[in-house]
């Protein structure tokens, strides 16, 4: 009687124990199907924002360790102005409806600021900033320029919620790992920034959002 008395418990304590098990299975499988689901690791995930590293590596500043991504992002924010400002004039007086002008508005004083802030991180920092848009950026410009009243508002709304919509990703990185204070800084008011365009572009009406990121 008492063997099987005890080859009861063992048994009951085994399907116990494997129950136990297959929770845990279950509750792994479950937080690494959203993973595989989209065919990429965890860190893979994590890695889709790139920078263009100059070289320098990190330098100590009176702000904190300055990396290559740092001196990127303040690099593209004085970028960003460069042509944002132009294309916001440009929207000012070429919008035919009050929501392009209103983006326009938007983006000559975001970008005013921004620029603003991001000569003077260069300055502190010592970062050389360039004083022209982009061979990329002034194309885009020339597209504005050459576009007919029919077709600017939605080649402005596009264009320019494109580029917003690529240098999100690379704010929010800076914001997440940057040391340097004065870079965080510009960051924080970068991402508010860009925010309101975004929505600013997607309230003319003009984004169309099927073809927004097959470019």
């Amino acid at each position: 009687m008492r063997a099987i008395l005890s080859n009861s418990a063992t048994s009951g304590r085994t399907i116990a124990t494997g129950l136990v098990v297959a929770a845990l299975v279950a509750t792994l499988a479950a937080l690494l199907l959203p993973v595989q689901l989209f065919g990429e690791t965890a860190s893979a995930a994590t890695n889709t924002v790139s920078y263009d590293d100059d070289g320098g590596g990190t330098v100590n500043t009176r702000y904190g360790p300055l990396t290559p991504m740092d001196r990127d992002f303040v690099r593209k924010v004085r970028l960003a102005g460069l042509w944002e400002m132009p294309a916001g004039r440009q929207a000012q007086e070429r919008g035919k409806t009050a929501a392009v002008r209103t983006a326009g508005d938007h983006l000559v004083a975001g970008h005013t600021e921004l620029d603003r802030r991001s000569v003077e991180a260069g300055r502190a920092l010592g970062i050389p900033l360039p004083n022209q848009p982009s061979a990329e950026q002034q194309g885009w410009l020339g597209q504005l320029n050459s576009a007919s009243d029919a077709e600017y508002p939605r080649l402005f709304a596009e264009l320019l919620r494109r580029s917003h919509g690529k240098v999100f990703g690379l704010i929010a990185m800076v914001r997440d790992q940057t040391r340097n204070t004065m870079v965080r800084a510009l960051a924080n008011k970068a991402n508010s920034t860009v925010l309101d365009h975004i929505t600013v572009l997607e309230n003319t009406g003009q984004v169309d959002f099927d073809t927004l990121h097959s470019s």
